[in-house]
């Protein structure tokens, strides 16, 4: 699999080439598309004809900018399904595009790498925007100098690990639910709120994978219900198991007293306000020439 043997084959001017997809979503899933009349099979991916997508519909752009380009395809039940496209399943799904010699697929060359972005839908298709690789460069970089922490729980930087029985708890779902207000069962050890500001994820079911930022966790022992900012976007079953994991509002208080990380507190909590920044001298004040801090 070389590119010069690729480049030896378009210049016979009789070529036997194609364009081959690969789509991995977050969660593990891969599915391979092509516009060959057959599929094909290399990497350990089958790249099946006519579903998908379109290579006839892709254009790209060149040059130095950020490279993004679109990618049309068509909604099937055994590719691309719109449930799955509500339900967010290819949000940042990794894409990768071939130029295959269809005859020899050991001859081919890739040609695009990225993620997807915006989808829309319509009339039975729906309309991708691919990413390429330099969309890092639309990412801010630096960080900001604030009170509260600006690290993910659980990040590289806040270092905390969450996978232990205080922090998280995970039970079946008992009763009917919207995706959005989930009745809680047996969390007697766990604090009105505990879980405001954390992550709910579904371990099983047809919404397995999918997950949403907890807005509120009310209620007491038997009692509790947990109420996400964005509904889940696939069907929830009594049955389902779920799993909550505690959440951090950023303060300095949190980080210490509730997970005992003040270490790793990234935020500046006695960093000045707006009002010291605007303070002047006053007559009626002591002019010591001290800290105007406080």
């Amino acid at each position: 699999m070389t590119q010069s043997a690729l480049l030896d084959h378009l210049g016979t001017g009789t070529t036997h080439v194609c364009h081959c997809w690969s789509v991995r979503r977050r969660d593990g899933r891969v599915l391979g598309f092509t516009d060959h009349d057959r599929p094909l099979v290399f990497d350990g991916i089958t790249f099946t004809p006519e579903t998908g997508l379109s290579a006839r519909a892709v254009a790209s752009a060149t040059g130095l900018s950020v490279d993004n380009t679109e990618a049309v395809g068509v909604l099937s039940a055994d590719a691309i399904t719109e449930p799955d496209i509500l339900a967010g399943r290819y949000d940042g799904a990794t894409v990768l595009t071939w130029l295959v010699c269809w005859d020899d697929v050991a001859i081919r060359q890739l040609r695009f790498r990225g993620t997807l972005g915006e989808i829309t839908r319509a009339a039975g298709g729906f309309q991708a925007e691919l990413l390429g690789l330099t969309e890092a460069l639309n990412q801010p970089q630096g960080r900001s100098y604030l009170k509260k922490c600006n690290a993910i729980l659980g990040d590289q930087r806040c270092r905390f690990v969450t996978d232990h029985p205080s922090y998280v708890f995970e039970y079946n779902v008992t009763a009917p639910t919207d995706g959005q207000r989930f009745a809680v069962t047996g969390s007697d050890s766990f604090n009105a709120g505990w879980f405001e500001g954390g992550q709910l994820e579904v371990l099983s079911g047809d919404a397995v994978g999918l997950s949403g930022l907890i807005k509120a966790d009310v209620g007491g022992t038997d009692d509790r219900q947990v109420t996400l900012w964005v509904p889940i976007s696939a069907p929830i079953a009594v049955g389902d198991r779920l799993r909550l994991t505690a959440g951090c509002d950023k303060r300095a208080e949190t980080c210490r007293e509730k997970f005992d990380n003040f270490l790793n507190f990234q935020g500046f909590p006695d960093i000045p306000g707006d009002d010291w920044l605007v303070s002047v001298p006053r007559s009626d004040k002591p002019s010591s020439g001290g800290s105007r801090s406080r």
